[in-house]
């Protein structure tokens, strides 16, 4: 496949950054994209240019850090991260436009690499549970609803990725923060600290310049992870009930 490739390029922050074009030859469509950076890397190389830099860690859609707007979608055409995403999704000749997410709350590092550290302030401020340390207690000792561990399991297979901010026209986090607040407050252990948890995550949320949520959707359309729409109505629910009680 022959591709043209539009990739943001920014030297540093304080840089304005600018898209710029390169062409690309001799990609196999069962490359992923990563793969084909690191084509159009080794090329730049070989001219003496600066390559391209973008984030990834475990090429196996579990991480999340390689996070990147294709064509103006989140991850892609498809719902996967971009490690995930193959070159057969595109057709020879295509032009491929390549972004950094684009939020206030995650400035640019470097071309395509965003601090992305804010998500981990909203998870320091009440993403964990005050449970006693020491061996594990047994399976058995606290017991749980089905419906309630279904919720749980399904809120912490979020990676902490950013596709749903980069997808949300106000660049939102509400997504990524109902689901870190779902995992821990509908199970026992997270019961001490669940008032607590939901005022904390949202202060910070909002405290790191996320947009608010106005209910589009696109971030959940934007997903790798399938993390359901209703956390966010479960999310206004519990900061609701704490406000109350607060």
């Amino acid at each position: 496949m022959k591709l043209t490739v539009r990739i943001w390029r920014q030297s540093g922050p304080a840089d304005e950054g600018g898209m710029v074009t390169y062409p690309v030859d001799g990609i196999s469509p069962d490359m992923s994209f990563l793969e084909m950076l690191d084509v159009l890397n080794e090329e730049l190389i070989e001219h003496g240019e600066q390559p391209v830099a973008f984030d990834h860690d475990c090429r196996e859609g579990i991480c999340g850090s390689c996070g990147v707007v294709i064509n103006g979608e989140a991850h892609g055409p498809e719902r996967t991260t971009t490690c995930q995403l193959h070159m057969r999704a595109f057709r020879d000749g295509d032009v491929i436009d390549v972004e950094p997410w684009r939020a206030k709350g995650f400035p640019v590092v470097k071309d395509l690499v965003v601090d992305r550290s804010a998500f981990d302030r909203i998870i320091g401020s009440g993403g964990y549970v005050t449970a006693p340390t020491g061996a594990a207690p047994e399976a058995h000792a606290t017991p749980v609803p089905k419906p309630d561990a279904e919720l749980a399991f399904d809120n912490a297979t979020c990676i902490g990725c950013g596709a749903c901010v980069a997808a949300c026209p106000n660049g939102s986090a509400m997504l990524f923060t109902a689901a870190k607040v779902a995992h821990l407050n509908v199970l026992p252990q997270g019961g001490p600290e669940r008032e607590r948890r939901v005022l904390d995550m949202v202060d910070t949320m909002d405290a790191e310049d996320f947009g608010g949520c106005t209910n589009v959707g696109e971030c959940v359309a934007a997903c790798p992870k399938g993390i359901p729409f209703t956390s966010i109505a479960n999310l206004n629910r519990e900061f609701l009930r704490a406000s109350r009680h607060r």
